[in-house]
């Protein structure tokens, strides 16, 4: 198995934080994913909204792979320029207004950006007493406290504010001496440093894959349409990156790669996940299943769009998913060894390289069953 280069992988990631990139934003870490793909020589296009389709040329055509990651995250919105100088906001994504409360954030209006703070309306319980813990936590009741002299709606309108400006939240990254990172939008900027660490680890030793591979990074998968459009024709198979929700009742944990089995928007394909699963156990890769009830990824908006591939979802641990997020080391990097051995391995189902064709090599699941 080829070695992972640690350290490139968490100082891209760190790198990744520090670039703000909420759905609808995204054009600055578009540039910086390309300039990393190039700087490994890596052919790649962007589609006209800047979603981004690179190509690890393999030895045999049309049973292609793909492998995505979303560089969106959440983030929020202006809804209201209101009467006492704050932002009224509105989520981008979909995310608690509990994990708001507090977050510091830069608003970008159309000429230039702001530093701010998202606050409860009733924030000073000096003025209002039990009532800071009594109101209701929701987004009508949060507005964005900017950091200049702004004391009316007037005052909005005259430094450029304007409703429709985004806003991005500080991720605030923290790596301790356990290993344990913290910040917020691993989601999934910890999967796109997966991607790119693998595609670097390929890359530097030469390995020539038995298929190619297109390597996508998608920007618009927290607001649901994801991979919806950015497939190649050739692509038999995809395997989806992202997060896995550590929480009682789940499966997931900190340290491994977490193999999921369903979500809410999609059944992944039986065959290709069991792979995944064999490839793990073949090269001694830490993982777990698991099954999440609320959570979509880039894998089922191909599918929703109609497209008839093969998916799957490999996903590093992460508690507090949406909110203040924390991974190990050790998951981010048995997810870039199971993507190491994915891309080595050769298909087996070669009926695959037909988008219709005959009964004779469909694959046939005989599991547990007495002929």
């Amino acid at each position: 198995m080829i070695s992972i280069d640690n350290d490139y992988l968490q100082s891209t990631l760190l790198n990744l934080l520090d670039i703000p990139s909420p759905t609808g934003y995204t054009d600055r870490i578009v540039h910086f994913v390309g300039k990393e793909l190039e700087s490994m020589g890596i052919p790649f296009e962007l589609t006209r909204r800047g979603a981004i389709r690179a190509t690890l040329k393999g030895r045999q055509p049309m049973l292609d792979r793909a492998i995505v990651v979303h560089l969106d995250t959440i983030g929020a919105m202006v809804r209201e320029l209101k009467p006492n100088g704050r932002l009224g906001i509105v989520m981008i994504g979909h995310w608690p207004a509990r994990f708001a409360e507090g977050a510091r954030v830069t608003i970008f209006t159309d000429n230039r950006s702001f530093r701010g703070t998202i606050q409860p309306l009733k924030a000073s319980g000096h003025v209002y007493n039990e009532e800071v813990d009594t109101q209701p936590v929701n987004w009508d009741n949060l507005e964005v406290r900017i950091d200049e002299k702004v004391y009316n709606r007037d005052d909005l309108e005259a430094l450029g504010f304007n409703v429709g400006d985004i806003i991005a939240v500080d991720s605030s990254p923290e790596v301790t001496d356990s290993g344990f990172i913290k910040a917020r939008h691993l989601d999934n900027k910890a999967g796109v440093a997966c991607q790119l660490a693998t595609i670097k680890a390929i890359t530097d030793a030469g390995i020539t894959l038995p298929v190619t591979c297109h390597p996508l990074f998608t920007i618009s998968e927290e607001e649901g349409t994801g991979a919806s459009s950015i497939l190649h024709g050739n692509v038999a198979a995809m395997v989806a990156i992202d997060n896995s929700t550590v929480a009682p009742g789940q499966n997931s944990r900190e340290d491994t790669v977490i193999i999921a089995m369903r979500d809410q928007g999609a059944i992944y394909d039986y065959h290709l996940t069991h792979r995944l699963i064999q490839l793990c156990e073949d090269n001694s890769i830490p993982y777990v299943r698991d099954v999440f009830r609320h959570y979509r990824s880039d894998a089922a908006s191909a599918l929703s769009a109609g497209n008839d591939i093969r998916t799957g979802l490999i996903c590093f641990g992460l508690d507090a998913s949406h909110g203040h997020e924390r991974t190990h080391r050790d998951s981010l990097e048995a997810v870039s060894n199971l993507l190491c051995a994915y891309l080595q391995s050769t298909p087996r189902i070669t009926h695959d390289r037909n988008k219709l064709g005959p009964l004779e090599g469909f694959p046939l699941l005989n599991v547990g069953r007495e002929d």
